[in-house]
């Protein structure tokens, strides 16, 4: 094999070298043993043979050579010693041996060969081999083969003794060993022969009963015989050689580990591998001790305890019932436990190697179950009784009864029930146990009975419309819905509601109506015991049937009378007051009704139950208010404006100024009037007719009026002497006195005759100016008739005196 390869690696090496770049020549050692090493290098161009010189470092006096030709690219030079560091010099020449180029490295060989000095095996797997050391040698190599070739392997040690691992029980191996530096390896010692010893035997052990131990085993390839022993505390108890691959070991103590120990041996007395294992023997008998009934929330058990034994890793407890436990402490706990059983238990303690024998088995009995079935007999109102069937294994019975606000009864008895007291609206829960020495039962079936819930108290009746009943009163217990029913001959209204509280509706008026209420729940139903209540509705309503006046300020209502005994208001009510009468029956009379207005006039019936709806409204309207202030002022002489303040009720006017020579009337919304075709100095009578906006009429007389005294006619200006002018103007008939005023630009004039004259003289006029002259007659008041025509004059001068004059017109009063 080690030829072949090196035959490949020089040609794959050789081929390598061909191609390379001819530029210069490189070298490396690739092969390197204690006495020889192999040279590469790059082939040079025009090279006829390379030379190879290695030399020692230390001793350069005693080269070695070799010579190659000119297609070599490797060589090897041998002869050299062990673990010496050579330089190795390698130059192409040319045919003359001229060197060309040339290259050097260096290069340590390895060690000496090492020698086996001893190969043995102590364990079936491993030989240990040793072998003397190599100067230089910083590692070894432990080779081992088998003589067929079937198996090789090479160990790296850093020194004696090696071991070589991963053998066959009872198999030859060749070794030999290597010595190894930086530079490579040495060549192998000479061989050496060595055989693994037999295997160890597989041992299975089991412990049969709490005293004996069982060992068996595969017979082990090449063994002729066998050691096995039993150890316990650290100390031999058993030595037994034989040649069958099984033993007993007897006597021994129950829940006790022992450990085993066993060796097969070879034909040439040789002892093969150690098997080890360790057997715990079955532990002793476990005894009860105590048993206890124990219960959580949901279930019970029946606790069991006893004495430790020794060696036991767990404890099993077995019932008769088909429950069991274990538990690695010397108590446990059987569940479920039912009620009502007979136990027959046992105690086995277990190990790794089996059981014990069961203990000596123990009775107990269960707690009894619950009884049923259960009711409940209510004998009379609060009167009620528990009752029960009885139980197997009861000694004696609890009863609890709890009430629904918490408060609790107990009932201790050996008979099958119990009495206890039950009131209106409370729901009792009720359930029993029965009991004996093992403790009560689980809880049995709660019983739910309910009582009928109590009537309610305080009922209040009260008359909140005509034909509505309100009814409170205080929440009674136990109910959870209210029927309340007004009953009157055969017409019954019904009201259910949660709530304390009922409005019963349609009712028929001035009627009396029994009144219950009855409470009622889901559980228990309705509790018809309850008393009654008398309520009479409100009186039925009138009909306003018409209203007639009376006086101008009083009418009389009459109306119907639907109800049995009534007293009856009729009420005017309006926007500045109301007024009233009272009558037990029609009619009734409203007086002292003001003018202007509007009433809604409606009837009310009252009984000691309470008041009717009020009748249907029918409007009534007082004639209208005269105005309290009437003027007439006139404006021309002709003409008059009224005027007057508001009336109450009034929409419309019409006013009237009468006299014996004639009339004025006018009609408006206004509260003035202007008024034309009014005779001067004549009296009037002043009158007006107020109208509603129903048509309602008042009639109002005021003050007369006297319109204003006739202006004078026929004015004229003339000359006088002494710069005077005389106004003169025809007398209106009546004697009054009489103002002319005459105005010019520069000056105004003023003169009055006696009363009943017709003319007076204005002196000291100046002339050339244009005046203006008014005439009227002056008021009983003493003020000028303001309205009166103006004439217009110019007077002209004559030296220093009055001249002409002359008429320019005449115009009324700017």
């Amino acid at each position: 094999m080690g030829t072949v390869k090196w035959i490949v690696v020089f040609a794959l090496l050789s081929i390598a070298c061909q191609s390379a770049a001819l530029s210069g020549l490189h070298v490396s050692v690739f092969s390197v043993t204690s006495k020889s090493m192999a040279v590469q290098w790059t082939k040079y161009s025009s090279a006829t043979s390379y030379k190879i010189t290695v030399t020692p470092k230390n001793s350069p006096s005693h080269p070695a050579f070799a010579q190659f030709g000119p297609n070599s690219v490797m060589g090897s030079v041998n002869s050299l010693s062990p673990n010496t560091l050579y330089t190795v010099k390698v130059e192409a020449m040319d045919a003359s041996l001229n060197v060309l180029s040339q290259a050097q490295v260096e290069k340590i060989t390895a060690p000496e060969v090492p020698s086996v000095v001893m190969a043995t095996s102590k364990q079936s797997d491993r030989i240990s081999v040793e072998f003397t050391s190599a100067p230089g040698a910083t590692s070894y190599v432990l080779r081992t083969e088998t003589a067929d070739g079937s198996f090789f392997s090479e160990t790296d040690v850093s020194s004696s003794p090696g071991t070589v691992t991963n053998l066959k029980p009872y198999t030859d191996y060749i070794l030999s060993v290597l010595s190894v530096n930086s530079g490579g390896r040495s060549q192998p010692s000479l061989p050496a022969e060595a055989k693994t010893v037999v295997a160890a035997p597989h041992l299975i052990t089991s412990s049969p009963s709490n005293s004996s131990i069982v060992v068996v085993w595969q017979p082990v390839a090449n063994a002729v015989r066998y050691t096995l022993s039993l150890i316990m505390g650290g100390s031999n108890i058993t030595d037994v050689n034989i040649t069958s691959p099984n033993v007993t070991f007897s006597d021994l103590e129950a829940g006790r580990v022992y450990a085993i120990k066993a060796n097969a041996w070879d034909a040439m007395n040789r002892q093969g591998d150690d098997a080890h294992v360790s057997q715990i023997t079955r532990p002793p008998t476990p005894s009860i001790v105590q048993m206890n009934v124990s219960r959580n929330e949901s279930s019970a058990g029946l606790s069991v305890s006893w004495h430790l034994v020794q060696g036991a890793s767990d404890y099993l407890v077995l019932s008769s019932e088909g429950i069991n436990c274990t538990s690695a402490v010397g108590t446990c706990t059987l569940a479920p436990l039912a009620c009502g059983q007979e136990h027959t238990l046992t105690v086995t303690a277990r190990n790794l190697a089996g059981p014990s024998p069961p203990s000596a088995a123990q009775e107990f009995t269960s707690f009894p179950c619950p009884p049923e079935p259960v009711w409940v007999e209510e004998t009379q109102a609060g009167n009620c009784s528990v009752t029960w069937g009885p139980m197997p294994y009861a000694d004696k019975y609890v009863a609890f009864i709890k009430r629904d606000d918490g408060i609790e009864e107990r009932c201790n008895t050996t008979n099958t029930t119990c009495d206890f007291h039950c009131q209106c609206g409370y729901t009792f829960l009720m359930t029993v146990f029965a009991y004996n020495l093992a403790g009560g039962s689980p809880p049995g079936p709660v019983l739910n009975y309910t009582t009928l819930p109590c009537c309610p108290e305080d009922v209040r009746i009260s008359l909140v419309s005509t034909d509505t009943l309100e009814i409170e009163w205080s929440a009674a217990r136990g109910a959870e819905v209210y029927e309340t029913r007004a009953v009157e001959g055969s017409n019954v209204i019904l009201c259910n509601d949660t709530s304390p509280v009922c409005a019963l509706s349609d009712l028929t008026c001035d009627r009396p109506y029994s009144v219950m209420v009855i409470p009622c729940s889901e559980g228990r139903g309705c509790n018809w015991a309850c008393g009654t209540h008398t309520k009479e509705t409100a009186p039925c309503m009138s009909d306003i049937l018409g209203i007639s006046q009376v006086t101008n300020s009083s009418v009389s209502v009459n109306f119907t009378t639907p109800n049995r005994a009534a007293n009856y208001t009729v009420t005017a009510a309006g926007a500045p007051d109301t007024h009233t009468c009272q009558s037990s029956g029609p009619p009734c009379v409203i007086t002292n009704l003001p003018c202007g207005s509007a009433y809604d006039v409606s009837v009310l019936a009252t009984t000691a139950v309470g008041q009717s709806v009020p009748s249907y409204v029918v409007t009534l309207e007082t004639a209208p208010c005269c105005p309290e202030t009437l003027n007439v002022h006139q404006v021309t002489q002709a003409m008059t404006n009224v005027t007057w303040s508001p009336a109450r009720g009034a929409q419309s006017f019409v006013t009237a100024l009468t006299s014996s020579k004639g009339h004025a009337r006018c009609h408006t919304q206004d509260l003035h009037c202007l008024m034309g075709c009014i005779t001067c100095g004549t009296n009037y009578t002043v009158s007006m007719e107020a109208y509603s906006r129903t048509g309602h009429k008042s009639e109002c007389t005021y003050r007369g009026f006297s319109s204003s005294p006739c202006c004078p006619s026929g004015v004229k200006l003339y000359q006088m002497s002494n710069n005077t002018l005389r106004v003169y103007w025809r007398s209106a008939g009546a004697l009054h006195n009489t103002t002319a005023d005459v105005y010019g630009s520069q000056t105004n004039y003023t003169c009055s005759p006696v009363a009943g004259g017709n003319s007076c003289d204005v002196s000291d006029i100046l002339c050339g100016d244009v005046y203006t002259v008014v005439v009227a007659p002056l008021t009983t008041d003493g003020t000028t008739v303001p309205f009166c025509p103006q004439r217009m004059y110019s007077v002209s001068c004559s030296g220093g005196n009055v001249g002409m004059v002359m008429y320019r017109g005449k115009r009324s009063l700017d």
